[in-house]
């Protein structure tokens, strides 16, 4: 699917947790509550698949996933709202886009954290009458503050819906304003803008229509830069959450 500009978030080469890689230049003025799971955190999966996630001050999360055994290879994203009460992370409305053929799938999360230290626990699909378990470790690089002048540039990489993936170039300006196409002919344009807390950017795209699998729709989503490896990782969904859009792409 995704493949070789992936190392999964964050130089994101993770083999199994965190570890620094630049994703900014200076720390943050607010770092995550001591008391949530907010952050950036890494680690892998019981059915051997490479995780990044991230999860906001405001409770939304997402996590890209790779293939297993293969974490060069993005399989998916799950997104969803969580709460964090006394070490405890729970989210009942998770939702899976697989791109290995699997669709958008119903989850629960459910995990044990310590701020800024580790995030373990389970993810659950009723459905499917199926669940895997998954460790992760923080990483600092969320600590640090994002900057559209490190962000701007052009990027070179792969963008995937649903119904499949393909080259796209993205393009970000010191101002925020984001455009793009894909190899089908497919255009888009949106905004980047620093999120309030961590080194994560807000992100809405609008697609052109014709041959958009998305059509006309607006999605909004986060992005990640690692600074070190000069790479851009970002993931949207549309308002209903029946798609999405993911885009890992490099600038010179």
């Amino acid at each position: 699917m995704i493949t070789r500009y992936l190392t999964i978030l964050l130089a994101l080469a993770l083999s199994a947790c965190g570890g620094g890689g630049g994703g900014g230049s200076t720390p943050a003025a607010s770092s995550a509550p001591a008391q949530t799971a907010e952050g950036l955190w890494s680690g892998t999966t019981s059915t051997s698949r490479t995780i990044t996630g991230i999860v906001l001050d405001t409770g939304t999360y997402w996590v890209l996933y790779s293939s297993s055994n293969n974490s060069a290879t993005i399989a998916g994203v799950i997104e969803g709202t969580g709460t964090s009460l006394n070490g405890n992370f729970s989210s009942s409305d998770a939702k899976d886009f697989n791109l290995e053929g699997l669709g958008v799938n119903n989850a629960t999360v459910s995990a044990s954290y310590t701020a800024k230290q580790t995030l373990n626990g389970s993810v659950t699909y009723p459905s499917l009458n199926q669940s895997s378990t998954f460790t992760s470790s923080y990483n600092t690089a969320y600590d640090q503050t994002p900057s559209l002048a490190t962000l701007a540039g052009t990027y070179t990489g792969s963008a995937a819906v649903i119904g499949g993936s393909e080259s796209a170039t993205v393009t970000v300006s010191a101002s925020g304003a984001v455009s793009g196409a894909g190899a089908s002919g497919c255009q888009f344009t949106g905004s980047a803008t620093p999120h309030a807390h961590g080194n994560v950017y807000d992100l809405t795209i609008t697609f052109g229509g014709g041959v958009c699998a998305n059509g006309t729709n607006t999605v909004t989503g986060i992005g990640y830069f690692n600074s070190a490896t000069k790479a851009l990782y970002s993931a949207a969904l549309n308002s209903t959450r029946s798609n999405g859009f993911i885009f890992v792409g490099t600038k010179p």
